[in-house]
């Protein structure tokens, strides 16, 4: 498994009249979660794209447990399971201290610039075995 912890402050734009957070905020949230894991395992979302490759997210869910209220500090868990093959699942949970707020997860695939589906690249294929252990 791999895991990556980002934190972040909960802007005044992102809640709603109650200050509340608008539940449409926590996809951009684990997309932030998202690119810090893949950016940590050296795999940064802009070097993906500059050699062709997209991951569009292709199936997404939420589950609500408390809402994030203006200035919290959340921390943003993204979790991989699992080494991707063909397509990538990611799990969030997004929590106040030790208060779990939310958890979700989406799966994404691979495709190049033309929309078209195809394999990781190399570089990703590698760095995930290399992260999960594998060894052949």
């Amino acid at each position: 498994m791999i895991e990556s912890r980002t934190q972040i402050t909960v802007r005044y734009a992102e809640t709603d009249a109650m200050g509340i957070v608008y539940h449409g905020n926590y996809l951009p949230w684990f997309e932030v979660g998202r690119t810090t894991l893949l950016k940590e395992q050296g795999l940064p979302y802009r070097e993906l794209e500059a050699s062709g490759y997209q991951l569009p997210v292709i199936e997404l869910g939420t589950k609500f447990f408390k809402p994030a209220l203006y200035d919290d500090t959340v921390t943003i868990v993204t979790r991989l399971h699992e080494r991707p093959l063909l397509r990538v699942r990611l799990d969030y949970e997004v929590f106040r201290g030790e208060e779990k707020l939310v958890s979700g997860f989406t799966i994404h695939a691979f495709i190049n610039k033309s929309g078209e589906p195809v394999r990781p690249p190399a570089l990703f294929a590698e760095k995930m075995r290399v992260a999960f252990g594998v060894t052949s």
